[in-house]
């Protein structure tokens, strides 16, 4: 059953194609950047840098 949105139903449409839209890029965004993220961690522990977290208690001053 097709709702009726009467004489707004372009502002309608535009806004959530619009809300769509901007979700889609953030969820793209988000994506990209945990893959850039993962791939800097990955070139830091080849390089041999490793994460302050990572030490033992007895390591820390």
């Amino acid at each position: 059953m097709m709702m009726s949105l009467g004489p707004y139903a372009p502002f309608i449409v535009t806004s959530y194609a619009a809300a769509a839209l901007v979700v889609v890029i953030l969820i793209g965004w988000i994506v990209l950047d945990y893959r850039s993220q993962t791939q800097r961690l990955r070139d830091f522990d080849r390089s041999g840098i490793t994460r302050r977290s990572g030490r033992s208690g007895s390591d820390q001053r």
